[in-house]
């Protein structure tokens, strides 16, 4: 009997322990930094194979209350070069992606690039994305 009431003694107590922990963080707040990008596709139109290169900028809003940091952002393929705000971004600031695609030695065509984006968001890994067109070089239907 007596080891009835001491296990349930120790179970209540550790309980109590447990929801306090719990209240504790909840009126701390918990910080977190939260990335929202205004829109994850961007269309880079029809271009010509004699201009190859074509440039995009995705911004993003920190909507959290913790500096987001992007840790990388990395392309599908090496024809696509991500580069990113470095600096961490406070709650409420924006930042920037920009893109920048070479379709140098490329097939003329349609194309979907993706980019990966791993942040210290709750949201960890967002992925955009770029398309467009290429037309066949003019110099070469002559």
């Amino acid at each position: 009997m007596k080891k009835l009431l001491a296990m349930s003694l120790f179970c209540c107590l550790g309980l109590g322990t447990l929801s306090a922990q719990e209240a504790a963080e909840e009126s701390k707040g918990v910080k977190e930094a939260s990335i929202v990008f205004d829109n994850t596709t961007q269309d880079l139109g029809t271009f010509s194979e004699d201009n190859p290169v074509v440039k995009c900028t995705f911004t993003f809003t920190n909507k959290g209350n913790a500096p987001l940091v992007i840790h990388q952002a990395i392309a599908s393929c090496g024809c696509t070069v991500p580069t990113y705000t470095r600096m961490p971004v406070k709650p409420g600031e924006k930042g920037k992606l920009d893109v920048t695609y070479n379709g140098t030695g490329k097939f003329p065509g349609r194309f979907k690039k993706s980019i990966t984006v791993r942040t210290n968001a709750k949201e960890q890994m967002v992925r955009l994305y770029i398309t467009g067109k290429m037309t066949e070089s003019e110099k070469e239907k002559k």
